[in-house]
């Protein structure tokens, strides 16, 4: 929440229970963004982000636009579209080992995704 709000946007919590976390009012429309986070990395320094809640299945366009993804101890923010996670159940991110970049790096920072 602070980060968005640090970056222009407006940001409220909802009450209740809702597959989202955070609604983001840009000016022109409201997203509905599900948070994630990892507080270690694996054994091939990875940080692994499931994209489903606390039952197996994954979210879906009908719940939720995006899913931001904060790793702790980097200090990093991925933030990805529906139509991308809809592809993947979890996904593991590489944030400082550039010799195992993952295929998810171009989410990194990818703030211009709420704007």
């Amino acid at each position: 929440m602070a980060r968005a709000t640090a970056l222009g946007l407006r940001v409220a919590k909802p009450w209740g229970e809702m597959r989202y976390d955070l609604i983001v009012d840009n000016g022109s429309k409201l997203l509905r963004v599900q948070v994630k986070s990892a507080h270690r990395a694996g054994p091939y320094g990875g940080y692994l982000i499931q994209a489903h809640g606390c039952s197996t299945r994954a979210y879906n366009a009908n719940e939720i636009d995006l899913l931001a993804a904060y790793l702790v101890p980097v200090d990093a923010w991925y933030l990805f579209p529906v139509e991308e996670f809809l592809k993947y159940k979890s996904m593991k991110l590489f944030p400082v080992l550039r010799r195992r970049m993952s295929k998810f790096e171009r989410f990194r920072e990818n703030w211009g995704i709420v704007r």
